[in-house]
């Protein structure tokens, strides 16, 4: 059985990310979804609601679980015997930064692998950093993300 995580910060959750968790799903037996707390991206979302909105998108996908994590990300992965790190990719300043990434992890983990799904071009412009950005300038953020994140944003007004 092969088990990858898909780790981020999720605030909140995007199209995009469920296009690659979706596909993910396809891809292998368990894929777990690990929420990071960041608390130093100052999250709209606190941990908890951004597990919360994660599940909810999620339901659906029955070989997908997904956990909130505030420990290194190579640490969470060591416990949990994981695969492979996957990430998602949608321009070339992601893969610089991601790539540096897989080495350090490859060398915490002792060699657990990062494999990179590349957007689709639907969603290669979407980040959760922009649909914060719009929501909190009065825009319409209603097709980047799931019915349950707008409920969610709506309760940030």
């Amino acid at each position: 059985m092969t088990t990858v995580i898909y780790p981020g910060t999720f605030d909140p959750i995007t199209n995009g990310h469920l296009d690659i968790i979706e596909r993910s799903a396809k891809l292998f037996d368990n894929v777990i979804i690990a929420v990071a707390a960041s608390p130093s991206k100052k999250p709209l979302f606190d941990l908890e609601e951004r597990v919360q909105l994660v599940e909810k998108s999620c339901a659906r996908l029955a070989n997908v679980r997904v956990i909130g994590f505030s420990d290194l990300l190579a640490n969470v992965v060591n416990k949990l015997e994981i695969t492979a790190i996957i990430r998602g990719m949608r321009t070339t300043m992601d893969f610089e930064y991601e790539l540096q990434l897989a080495h350090l992890n490859r060398t915490l983990t002792q060699g657990v692998e990062s494999l990179f799904l590349p957007t689709t071009e639907q969603w290669s412009y979407v980040s959760s950093t922009i649909v914060r950005e719009i929501f909190l300038h009065g825009g319409d953020v209603s097709q980047f993300v799931p019915q349950v994140v707008l409920d969610g944003l709506s309760q940030k007004k």
